[in-house]
């Protein structure tokens, strides 16, 4: 039964990473592996030899000596651990997209694009990389590059420049998104876990993911596509409302508050982004009334900025992450990952010193890393959550952040940031291959190299 559960995740994964040539969106085959995963763990309860406690990270020694009632127990009391886990992250990341939303909604990151006046491409490169990488560390990757490239379609109108802009721009992105607890969806996942502490998310990944950023924009601005000016697009501009900046520093600033309510209250992070989202609510409330006061007709028929937003979140995605971490926890409860956890630290070479009590290669967390660019990174850092045991905040976990966030820029498929961009711009997958992913894993193992440096100073 374990290789029946084993090939229905192969198939499903196979089914995600193809999603483009089989024009199914990726959500489908996550929610039907989650599903057949758990129904055949239901119907051959009886045959499993383990069973693996995730409340206590380690495999139930008399599993086996458990009647069929208390084994069905059993595993609906880990189905619903899991569940309870999954909603953690999903509750969140629907707070800090409805925050994002409302921001849209009074047109608050048009603030950002009154700030560029240049039209040098060198210096709107470094304008863009930066943001990139600031603004996801505020509002997610994926955010942050549908923002960013909204403003690119505004200001570049050369389509191939543009593309050139997009692609930094991603990697840029996902490095901002590694070092940051609400910067990218794994980094959360480790956070919620408790695998991850925020000062030192920023303390061992800060620098690091600054060089990934900074090493691939460098080497770009020396590229001829970037030489020269270009003409600015003014023609569409969003006009700057009353309350854009206001709404743009208060949903920035509720967004940042999340992490210190955890650290403050010890309470789930979810729970301080619902606050954050209450008083961001609030206020979007009372302006929304002196903004239709003074207009006529409001947001597509909407008087309320909130359920506005609501509408406009990326649902499939929420319901994407509910089943691929679900199944991986089918994975986990049977102990295969941890099994095969076991196996990769003893099969795999050690490269470079061991520290801070580390038992796993660093040769392991690269290849996770350039495997996430080839496989959606969310899966992989979850299949790591149930593989490895080290304690919180071991380097081990914040390895695992940088390699899994900042190797999805290798291929615009790699992260979800790529993959917005990708149909933003209906960029090539080949020609990203061709032109950014060098650039993207330079980055990456320069920033790796970084990292070997900052874990030795904590």
């Amino acid at each position: 039964m374990e290789t029946i559960i084993i090939a229905v995740f192969v198939v499903g994964y196979l089914a995600i990473t193809l999603e483009h040539s089989l024009k199914i969106d990726k959500l489908i085959p996550a929610l039907i592996m989650m599903a057949v995963s758990w129904a055949f763990i239901s119907f051959g309860i009886d045959d499993f030899n383990t069973w693996f406690d995730s409340s206590k990270h380690a495999l139930l020694s008399n599993f086996e000596a458990l009647t069929h009632d208390g084994k069905m127990h059993l595993m609906e009391e880990t189905l619903l651990h899991h569940l309870g886990k999954t909603a953690e992250i999903l509750v969140f990341l629907l707070g800090a997209m409805t925050i994002v939303e409302i921001i849209a909604y009074f047109n608050g990151f048009a603030t950002i694009k009154s700030f560029i006046k240049t039209k040098k491409k060198t210096q709107l490169l470094w304008i863009f990389c930066i943001l990139a990488f600031v603004l996801s560390a505020i509002i997610d990757n994926l955010t942050a590059t549908i923002v960013l490239i909204s403003l690119l379609q505004k200001l570049v109108k050369d389509r191939d420049i543009r593309l050139w802009f997009a692609g930094l721009t991603v990697i840029a992105a996902n490095a901002g998104g590694a070092f940051s607890p609400i910067g990218d969806v794994t980094t959360t996942m480790l956070w919620i876990a408790n695998k991850v502490s925020t000062p030192h998310l920023f303390g061992y990944l800060l620098l690091p993911s600054f060089v990934c950023m900074l090493v691939p924009a460098f080497f770009a601005s020396r590229l001829s596509i970037f030489k020269g000016s270009l003409e600015v697009d003014d023609s569409e501009d969003q006009a700057v409302g009353r309350f854009s900046g206001t709404m743009l520093y208060l949903g920035l600033a509720a967004i940042v508050f999340v992490p210190v309510f955890k650290m403050v209250t010890h309470l789930p992070p979810y729970v301080g982004m619902m606050l954050s989202l209450g008083v961001v609510a609030v206020f979007a409330e009372i302006y929304s009334s002196s903004k239709f006061s003074l207009e006529t007709l409001d947001k597509d028929g909407h008087s309320s900025p909130v359920h506005y937003s609501l509408n406009k979140i990326e649902l499939p995605s929420i319901l994407f992450f509910l089943g691929i971490l679900m199944a991986v926890a089918a994975l986990e409860s049977l102990g295969i990952l941890f099994g095969f956890a076991d196996w990769l630290k003893v099969a795999t070479p050690h490269l470079g010193t061991e520290v801070a009590g580390t038992q796993v290669s660093d040769l392991v967390v690269l290849l996770l890393g350039l495997g996430s660019a080839v496989i959606d990174n969310v899966p992989l850092v979850a299949a790591s959550l149930g593989m490895f045991s080290e304690p919180t905040d071991n380097i081990l976990w914040h390895f695992i952040a940088y390699a899994a966030g900042t190797g999805g820029s290798m291929l615009i498929i790699g992260s979800a940031a790529g993959v917005v961009a990708m149909g933003m711009e209906k960029i090539n997958f080949f020609w990203y291959l061709k032109k950014i992913t060098w650039l993207a894993f330079v980055g990456f193992i320069a920033g790796a190299l970084v990292f070997f440096f900052t874990r030795t100073l904590f």
